[in-house]
């Protein structure tokens, strides 16, 4: 925990002395609520360092988690509520912001690729019979949009997620599950102010 601590602090403390311009160095910090493709609620955390590779443009890598409580129907049209414990995302990303030269309000569209991890399922549901979730991590992506105003951001993201696979005791597949989910967001930036020079 200790070494995760310094990493962070290091990363802010580098990031306090660039500005938002190209060939700049900043790290966003994000906190909203989830809404699952297929019902249910929850919450999210990303920390996201960025590179700006032009005055209206940057690269980056969103380290996220999100933690949800989903509803699932199966194959038998049982109705169930999951326990979600924390999906983890590592995804590459790419934001294009309009209008950024000087300006303090900032449009923004984005998108990224990469791994999300899949946490295990905990159902309750009225039957005796234990159900499983194929827990293994996802090839994805993110679709986004929003604006930025001076430090702070405010956006709205799907994350496309492949689906999962729910099965019981004795293996037999109950149906899918999905994983996709959209992001509703409120954040800041350390390292700078608003775009332009």
């Amino acid at each position: 925990m200790k070494k995760i601590t310094l990493t962070v602090v290091a990363v802010f403390a580098f990031a306090l002395g660039y500005s938002q311009k190209e060939g700049g160095f900043r790290v966003g910090l994000d906190l909203g609520y989830t809404i699952p493709s297929n019902g249910g609620g929850g919450v999210l955390f990303s920390i996201e360092p960025k590179y700006n590779i032009k005055d209206n443009m940057n690269v980056g890598l969103r380290i996220g988690a999100a933690a949800m409580v989903r509803d699932i129907k199966t194959d038998e049209n049982e109705n169930m509520s999951a326990k979600i414990s924390a999906n983890g995302s590592y995804v590459g990303t790419y934001d294009y912001y309009f209008n950024a030269s000087g300006k303090s309000f900032v449009p923004y569209l984005g998108a990224g690729a990469g791994y999300y991890s899949i946490a295990n399922v905990e159902v309750d549901e009225t039957s005796n019979n234990d159900t499983a979730l194929d827990a293994s991590g996802k090839m994805g992506g993110l679709l986004r949009g929003g604006f930025e105003w001076g430090k702070f951001r405010m956006g709205l993201e799907y994350n496309l997620v492949p689906k999962s696979t729910l099965q019981n005791s004795n293996g037999d597949s109950l149906g899918t599950i999905s994983n996709s989910y959209l992001g509703v967001h409120l954040g800041f930036f350390v390292g700078g102010g608003k775009w332009g020079k």
